[in-house]
């Protein structure tokens, strides 16, 4: 029996790094776009640049994220094949905000120990949400952290790298008061928040995750590990539909810190909260956590995923070409001239009952 090498005696196996490899190559396959040369394995990937020849003057646009502690959820129940989607949507949704097409993300798996299966299953799911996206998965890396992470532990995060014409880049600059806030509806808690959702419900509450609850419709686990959605494709349909001025992507700080980023000084919005119901995965962590409507609000996207701010003259377009693509979206607020001391984003009266 060959005896084992140093490296793998500290804890690393090189080996198993190599089957997990192989076991992701097929996933990886399937997000190839045509500019994308070579497969995995190179020190680098690349990607052909004449494809922006198209443009008069191409920008590009760069994104990096992680998942943060929901990947605590996936662990958990031992469900690995999901929140790729969470890694995916918090990349390539911050670079269609600006109107950028995401083109290629880039992964960084560290873990205690190298399972390869579930290393691929970690991938499996990074490239799905590719592929929903519309962007390839070009290289990544996978890290054996002996010492540091147990091992059942892991962490993942991305980057990614997009393409706007410079005349099309959305932002503050194009808003005018009479502009509409329209909402695109999140699939749930989407990645934030999950260290004010762990410690309410799992920590102060004692719930299992294998808790049946009633008002989720399933199991707390099952609502917990809800993949985020990934609304880059929506958002670029929608930007070739009718003219958008603005997007915002509802993110850590909720849904009036994340507006507030892309409303100019001289303008402000008003946001109804009688417009929507927020889904009860949000009202259970409020009521379970006696949490403060301004904290929740703070903390977790309500329900809200997605915000564009646009004309009124384009709302019914824009609403027809997510009615189209099965996004559910209302009208949340209007854009309107304020004081200077006035906030940019303030949200009042109520949500109406679930009931």
């Amino acid at each position: 029996m060959m005896s084992q090498s140093a490296y793998a005696r500290a804890g690393v196996d090189i080996e198993a790094g190599d089957r997990a490899v192989e076991l992701m190559k097929a996933h990886v396959a399937r997000t190839k776009r045509p500019e994308v040369l070579g497969g995995l394995g190179g020190f680098a990937g690349f990607f052909d640049a004449s494809a922006f020849k198209n443009y008069d003057h191409p920008v590009l646009a760069t994104s990096t994220d992680g998942v943060g502690t929901k990947v605590a959820i996936a662990q958990a129940m031992d469900k690995h094949d999901t929140i790729g989607f969470d890694l995916m949507g918090m990349l390539v949704d911050d670079l269609v905000v600006c109107g950028a097409e995401p083109l290629f993300v880039t992964d960084y798996i560290a873990c205690g120990k190298v399972v390869p299966e579930r290393i691929a299953d970690i991938v499996k799911g990074i490239a799905a949400a590719a592929e929903v996206a519309g962007c390839s998965l070009l290289g990544g890396e996978t890290a054996e952290h002996p010492g540091l992470l147990s091992p059942d532990e892991y962490d993942i995060a991305g980057a990614t790298t997009g393409v706007v014409e410079k005349s099309k880049i959305l932002g503050a600059d194009r808003i005018v008061a009479g502009d509409v806030v329209l909402a695109m509806a999140s699939s749930g808690l989407h990645s934030n928040g999950y260290s004010l959702v762990r410690h309410v419900l799992l920590e102060e509450a004692g719930w299992k995750l294998d808790r049946d609850v009633s008002e989720l419709g399933g199991t707390l686990g099952e609502t917990l590990l809800t993949p985020t959605k990934v609304y880059a494709l929506d958002v670029l349909d929608l930007l070739k539909a009718t003219e958008v001025h603005a997007m915002s992507h509802i993110t850590g700080g909720g849904l009036a810190n994340n507006l507030a980023r892309v409303i100019p000084d001289h303008l402000s919005v008003t946001l109804e909260r009688s417009s929507w119901t927020p889904p009860a995965v949000f009202q259970l962590v409020q009521q379970v956590g006696k949490v403060s409507q301004s904290d929740i609000e703070a903390t977790l996207n309500m329900g809200v995923g997605m915000v564009a701010v646009l004309p009124e003259a384009s709302l019914d377009a824009a609403r027809a070409a997510l009615d189209a693509r099965g996004v559910a979206n209302w009208v949340l607020g209007r854009v309107e001239a304020s004081e200077a001391a006035q906030e940019r984003v303030t949200m009042t009266g109520e949500h109406p009952s679930a009931g």
